[in-house]
């Protein structure tokens, strides 16, 4: 039986067959790279929360090898700053965190060994100007300072906010308290060159980068503030 290529109803079946068999393969190579993408995923934020305790790969080392060594617990606690139980702190998302009540956050540590002592890393996520913006932050074993800084982002302009990705300004936090003088919890201010606060962290914001910096400021007091509990308590152990 000859087949009628010309046939609407031949056209039709030709191509959901083609549709069907290209889904089928797309699916077939997502499935087989996904665990790739995974291990990819998982080395970025592994790479961030060593980079927020100053701790870069160098020569064979790996970030996994890295995070093993110098990650030493992690987990995850409440604003009263209790441990919860059956929460994976690598499994958090902060973006979807940020959006809930403090007191319904879960909220991941990172406890960091380095040459300096031990460390407390934990994320932050908030908005830029164009999208989400992120980072880590290591605390001091004190609770009171910052050790070392982390940020990243998702769509700022090259050369005003994406300038936060940068050392030259995530290398300011470092040494910053973010308690004042009467143990309140104050964060730190990003403002402008001629504008520093009296009395109060701070550092400069990104030159001509007001919005992604008004953002990271926000971003940090919302993020850091449910930790505050847990922060305190870090200076009586």
């Amino acid at each position: 039986m000859k087949i009628n290529k010309e046939n609407n109803v031949y056209t039709v079946i030709y191509a959901a067959v083609l549709v069907v068999l290209v889904g089928f393969i797309l699916a077939l190579v997502y499935q087989l790279l996904r665990p790739a993408q995974l291990e990819n995923i998982a080395n970025d934020t592994k790479k961030q929360i060593l980079a927020a305790a100053l701790i870069f790969p160098t020569g064979d080392e790996t970030v996994s090898d890295l995070f093993e060594k110098h990650i030493t617990d992690s987990y995850c606690i409440n604003s009263k700053g209790d441990k919860l139980t059956g929460v994976n702190a690598m499994d958090v998302n902060m973006q979807t965190e940020i959006k809930k009540n403090a007191d319904e956050r879960e909220l991941p540590v990172f406890v960091c060994d380095t040459e300096k002592g031990t460390k407390y890393v934990v994320p932050v996520a908030g908005a830029g100007l164009w999208g989400p913006i992120w980072g880590y932050i290591a605390m001091d074993s004190n609770g009171k300072d910052i050790y070392g800084a982390y940020f990243g982002h998702q769509g700022e302009t090259p050369g005003l906010g994406a300038e936060i990705e940068k050392p030259a300004f995530s290398d300011q936090f470092r040494g910053k308290p973010i308690f004042g003088s009467d143990g309140t919890f104050e964060s730190v201010m990003v403002v402008k060159k001629g504008q520093e606060p009296a009395g109060r962290s701070y550092v400069n914001a990104v030159s001509g980068g007001t919005i992604t910096s008004q953002g990271v400021q926000k971003m940090l007091y919302e993020s850091l503030s449910p930790y505050t509990e847990f922060f305190k308590s870090l200076d009586k152990r």
